[in-house]
């Protein structure tokens, strides 16, 4: 876009007034906006007239009357050759006068001319497409499930994505003994885990259970055994010979025939 340059001041005359500050103005009597223009309503015609200059600012000069061409006659304005003052900010006045437009905007014409409407949702992928959790059950089901309502996948004839789970549930066969051998190691080590942290607490239990500190004392209060003593568990008190020697020999003689019977070359010997 070309560059708008400003008016030219072909004089340094004004009309010796003091200049006109556009802060002591109306907002909407004057255009400041950047990239445009710079026009002011005349404060004697009440007329637009354009704003000459680029340091130095002044209304240009201009008739009373726009009839001149058809015979009036010219008479020159006195708020011709104005010095006008940018005294206000011209951000904060632009964003109050887009407000005011916006406002003064009918309701039906605030609305975009141009409809935008929701995208349609992509299709849904194929379920040999669908990352999901491969399993020996889930590849197995999504195959049957294809072949189905597949037309194309007859016998060992498969289509692509027939083809895809296939392939799928065969490796997922073969790679299931190493899968529930990983899953039992896993579980293992769980257990072995668990049994880690709550051994103190069970081992508490029991030795409360069993006696705790009672037993304890009691142990220590063993008394420790002098060298040469006798248990006593031998005592000289326990028997040494049957208490019925009559029917210690009925038995033994009973067990003699009976080994004699089941073993006669060692009984002749």
């Amino acid at each position: 876009m070309p560059r708008k340059r400003p008016g030219r001041i072909r004089t340094k005359n004004t009309n010796r007034r003091e200049a006109l500050k556009l802060s002591s103005m109306a907002p909407e009597d004057f255009n400041v906006r950047p990239g445009e223009v710079k026009s002011i309503a005349c404060p004697d015609c009440r007329t637009w007239r354009r704003i000459m200059g680029d340091k130095v600012l002044k209304i240009r000069e201009h008739c009373i009357s726009d009839k001149v061409a058809e015979g009036e006659k010219h008479v020159t304005c006195p708020g011709s050759d104005q010095l006008v003052v940018i005294d206000i900010d011209v951000r904060r006045w632009q964003a109050e006068q887009d407000r005011l437009l916006r406002d003064a905007m009918p309701q039906e014409n605030r609305h975009a001319a141009q409809q935008f409407y929701k995208p349609l949702p992509a299709p849904a992928a194929p379920v040999s497409r669908i990352q999901a959790e491969v399993t020996l059950r889930t590849t197995r089901r999504a195959y049957l499930a294809h072949r189905r309502g597949c037309t194309v996948c007859v016998g060992g004839q498969h289509c692509m994505d027939g083809g895809i789970l296939a392939r799928r549930y065969v490796l997922a066969l073969t790679q299931e003994p190493a899968r529930l051998e990983a899953h039992e190691q896993a579980e293992r080590q769980e257990r072995r885990t668990e049994r880690k942290q709550t051994a103190p607490a069970v081992r508490k239990a029991q030795w409360v259970k069993r006696g705790g500190e009672a037993i304890e004392a009691a142990n220590n209060r063993c008394a420790e055994r002098r060298p040469g003593s006798l248990s006593e568990f031998r005592g000289p008190q326990l028997p040494l010979a049957p208490q019925d020697l009559e029917a210690h020999e009925r038995r033994q003689a009973e067990l003699g025939k009976r080994y004699a019977r089941r073993n006669p070359a060692a009984s002749a010997a």
